[in-house]
């Protein structure tokens, strides 16, 4: 069956459409995205403002139209933290379902963390362990431990790229103490988890998704996504704390001309570096590998272990 996974994140709205049946790799068939930055749109009150409800509703409905043009049977729509976390998200999601007819499913923080998890254990399988799944999105963090397909542990904090951007590093580039400020707040919201996995022993694998670690890895050498999806891609803390400074004196235009990092994330690349720098040195990670599966392929496996065999 051709299924579309409709993810409404903090950056994009991403419709992923592939050709799938139970037993079977989900096979990418077409993707359709817009940059919206929802997470950047809120208001003092922490509202979606109009014109991102306006942005959100037109993108939808674009997405929709793809969906259909495509073929596809069902569309999984969700959202994440920026909707999940604003003041006006009731009246968002009503609006989007009142003028497109798509009922966002608003998952949970911890929901998210355990969807990215299950679609990290079908890509490693078994014999990867006892994994450690990291993934930075636009409005939060997400973390997860375990051995099987249900993560023993799984937190999400307030922690994205494009939110602290937004909220703690207002210049181009940022002033020093304002990067020294945001290394400190990121640094303590990790750590007061920490101890909630070390009980659980140290994993096996480390494993990263999301396009800020993609960017991260491939500035540090990893290999272009042309070469393939099944090159192994991978980052280690030393190099990403020999780009953390550099990136911290670069204005986003000049991030945006470092290999693999795109205009639109280029902004917030520094933010993800911090977290990802804090993630790995207070977990003890010294590398890890990039999932090229993350939280919308979850979500479609999960809809696949629920169809009748």
């Amino acid at each position: 069956m051709r299924l579309g996974v409709l993810d409404v994140g903090s950056n994009t709205v991403h419709l992923l459409v592939v050709d799938a049946h139970p037993g079977a790799r989900p096979l990418p068939a077409h993707s359709h995205k817009a940059e919206l930055r929802l997470a950047e749109l809120l208001d003092e009150d922490g509202a979606i403002g109009p014109e991102g409800v306006d942005r959100l509703v037109a993108t939808v409905g674009e997405a929709l139209q793809a969906a259909e043009d495509k073929g596809v049977e069902d569309v999984l729509p969700f959202a994440t933290s920026a909707v999940r976390e604003a003041a006006n998200a009731d009246e968002v999601l009503a609006r989007v379902n009142r003028e497109t007819g798509v009922e966002l499913a608003v998952l949970t923080g911890e929901e998210e963390a355990r969807l990215t998890f299950l679609a990290a254990r079908r890509w490693f399988g078994w014999s990867a362990g006892r994994l450690l799944v990291i993934d930075i999105g636009g409005g939060s963090l997400e973390i997860a431990y375990g051995l099987d397909e249900e993560p023993d542990k799984a937190v999400s904090l307030p922690l994205g790229a494009g939110r602290l951007t937004a909220s703690r590093l207002a210049g181009d580039p940022p002033e020093p103490a304002d990067v020294r400020a945001l290394r400190r707040h990121v640094r303590a919201e990790i750590a007061r988890t920490v101890g909630e996995f070390s009980r659980l022993g140290a994993p096996d694998h480390v494993v990263a998704t999301s396009k800020t670690f993609k960017q991260l890895a491939r500035i540090a050498g990893a290999a272009r996504s042309t070469e393939g999806l099944y090159v192994q891609r991978g980052l280690s803390r030393k190099a990403l704390e020999e780009w953390v400074p550099k990136l911290a004196a670069m204005t986003a235009e000049e991030r945006a001309e470092l290999p693999g990092v795109s205009e639109e994330r280029a902004p917030q690349l520094l933010a993800g570096a911090l977290v990802a720098e804090a993630a790995m040195d207070l977990f003890g990670v010294d590398g890890l590998e990039i999932c090229p599966w993350a939280l919308r392929e979850g979500v479609i496996l999960r809809r696949l272990d629920r169809l009748p065999v």
